[in-house]
């Protein structure tokens, strides 16, 4: 029997967090330079340029942070991101909207927001992103973890996807779900794949059997979706493989090669 191998060209990345506000931030972080995002006072959460200034203060932390790290992606891809198929993947969504709907349904119903409610479905950054983009093509919403997002989206390219725009983020958990969805801080991350090619790096999967070693984030080390940092740590620093959790007692190899 032949086994199909998934490999795929990176064609684009990109990265937000508190500590490290762009792809280029956090490499030099790892690398160990000085960096005023660590230290500075200016806006914690992002503003794509992509969504008008009245989007921009309705929209949730996790949409803005998804869409800020989306659009860097394509940017750095060359590509219009109009003309990507995408895969957001979240682990929890938005869980201050969710706190807050909760509360507002446990004290006063009637004054449950539709805005809150729209933001609130674990496809708004998806959403966001189609319509702020002008993309007609599909978008996939995840609730999982960053290895299966990798999965999903090189089974697109596999099935004839020129190239996929895969957006991995998660936000800040309120409240008594602290207790059951634990994530704090804003992190997301972004890559554009697409075919192998001759100077971009490639990567190559294979889900296996087993535990993902134990990994300290260097930054958003509290974040739900911080075991993705494996990945893009290894890339930032020219490692050759990472591994990645992908479910209880699953893994993710990842291969990396930069020829």
């Amino acid at each position: 029997m032949t086994r199909t191998t998934l490999t795929a060209g990176i064609e684009g990345i990109s990265l937000w967090t508190a500590q490290a506000r762009s792809w280029e931030a956090f490499r030099a972080l790892l690398a160990g330079k000085p960096s005023d995002d660590a230290t500075s006072h200016a806006a914690t959460r992002p503003a794509p340029a992509l969504l008008p200034p009245n989007e921009r203060r309705r929209a949730p932390d996790t949409v803005l942070v998804a869409l800020e790290a989306a659009q860097a992606a394509c940017i750095d891809a060359g590509r219009d991101p109009s003309t990507l198929p995408s895969v957001f993947v979240s682990t929890y969504g938005d869980l201050a909207i969710t706190e807050h709907l909760c509360q507002t349904l446990a004290t006063a119903p009637l004054e449950l927001s539709p805005t809150r409610f729209h933001n609130s479905v674990h496809n708004a950054a998806a959403g966001y992103w189609t319509i702020a983009a002008g993309a007609m093509e599909p978008a996939t919403a995840l609730s999982a973890d960053f290895a299966m997002g990798l999965l999903e989206a090189i089974a697109q390219l596999l099935a004839g996807a020129p190239a996929v725009l895969l957006v991995g983020y998660d936000g800040n958990a309120p409240g008594l779900l602290r207790q059951v969805a634990p994530t704090e801080g804003l992190l997301g991350g972004a890559l554009v794949l697409g075919p192998v090619a001759p100077g971009r790096p490639r990567l190559s999967l294979a889900l296996l059997d087993g535990q993902a070693p134990e990994f300290t984030a260097p930054v958003a080390a509290g974040n739900a979706m911080a075991p993705m940092l494996a990945l893009f740590q290894a890339l930032a620093l020219g490692g050759d493989a990472t591994v990645l959790p992908a479910g209880p007692d699953r893994v993710l190899r990842v291969e990396l090669a930069y020829d």
